[in-house]
């Protein structure tokens, strides 16, 4: 019985000083009572707090975006992460296109230049995929989770800590009105100790919410160096694509010198001004010197095997596509057996790789013995 009158008791106190807040709080809307102003130090750390607040969300929401592209993927963790729940494994977009490369590459042939360059490059998509599944993984941990526990646990105690100030600061308000209205000795005595409780109260709360708030700038210095780890995964994504795009390029080679000088023949002629047609001429015509010395040297040295009996070795210098079934398809840097037979224009010769033979252009060949 005791335990229950000392509930009511405090559920009409509870209730009581909700009420007088209330109504302070609505008096003060307009304009029929003071109200107790916060400290302009303490103001200004309110809106410091609150502008962090708004710019780290608005920050971490666009980065996610960033990271994950996909808003239906980027739900899905949510969920996960609120079930506490390992999200499944997926391919991303570099990974998925990088397969779909490699297979019709396989498909198309990894003997032809086109089926082993899409293969290349479907296995360079891969490696730019698992790059990116390591800066979604680094960022989510050294930046996105900083800030998000900010958000969720830093700022949720600073505001409930501000709203517990409000709260006092209501209480010391209509504290203060309920003193003037008092008339008789006894009750504003009553009523100046209530103002002395409220104020120390007030006081008390408004300490402890400014020692929170100094904390922000402590968060910007930690927000700073998880930006810093942000930028160094970014870079180091970035490197990553870089060099790997180089190598693919690599392994790609290049196209021969003639075709080289035929585009660069066509470009010029299409140049409107002479001052371009010149630089494009004359730029055709150095490149045509190298290519006809190219040519000239490559003859020279295969011009033993037109002569001479007899197998020889050859390394090939660019990929090449057989227009018909009697050439033979080339990959750069492949060695295949070279000869010459009676009959065949000196730009060619018969090349043969395992059981395949076909004929093969000069001038995509260098002699190795």
């Amino acid at each position: 019985m005791n335990i229950m009158d000392f509930n009511v008791k405090k559920l009409a106190a509870d209730a009581g000083t909700f009420l007088s807040r209330a109504v302070q709080f609505t008096e003060e809307k307009l304009g029929q009572a003071e109200k107790t102003e916060l400290d302009a130090h303490l103001e200004n750390l309110l809106c410091k707090a609150e502008c962090t607040k708004q710019w780290t969300e608005k920050v971490m929401k666009q980065t996610e975006v960033l990271l994950q592209p996909n808003p239906n993927a980027r739900m899905e963790e949510f969920v996960y992460e609120k079930l506490d729940r390992k999200a499944p494994s997926r391919m991303n977009n570099p990974e998925i296109l990088g397969q779909h490369m490699i297979d019709a590459g396989n498909e198309f042939g990894p003997g032809t230049a086109y089926g082993n360059a899409l293969i290349k490059c479907g296995e360079t998509q891969r490696r730019i995929g698992a790059a990116d599944r390591e800066l979604i993984q680094t960022s989510a941990i050294n930046f996105l989770t900083p800030l998000r526990n900010f958000i969720e646990g830093d700022y949720k105690t600073i505001t409930r800590e501000r709203k517990l100030l409000q709260n006092k600061r209501l209480d010391l308000d209509a504290a203060k009105t309920r003193l003037k209205k008092a008339k008789l000795a006894e009750a504003r005595a009553a009523s100046e100790q209530e103002v002395r409780i409220a104020q120390s109260e007030f006081d008390r709360q408004a300490e402890i919410t400014r020692l929170l708030l100094e904390g922000i700038s402590s968060t910007h210095a930690h927000h700073l160096r998880c930006l810093n780890d942000f930028v160094e995964a970014q870079m180091t994504y970035y490197a990553q694509c870089y060099q790997y795009m180089l190598d693919l390029q690599k392994q790609l080679g290049s196209f021969p010198s003639t075709f080289l000088a035929n585009n660069h023949q066509s470009s010029s002629s299409c140049a409107p001004s002479s001052s371009v047609t010149t630089t494009a001429a004359s730029s055709a015509s150095v490149t045509a010197s190298l290519s006809s010395i190219s040519n000239a040297a490559a003859t020279s040295s295969l011009g033993d095997v037109k002569s001479a009996s007899g197998n020889r070795k050859a390394r090939v210098l660019y990929d090449y596509d057989a227009a018909n079934s009697s050439e033979l398809s080339l990959l750069a840097d492949e060695v295949i057996t070279v000869y010459s037979m009676p009959g065949m224009d000196s730009d060619w010769l018969m090349g043969e790789r395992g059981n395949q033979k076909g004929k093969v252009p000069i001038t995509y060949l260098e002699l190795l013995n």
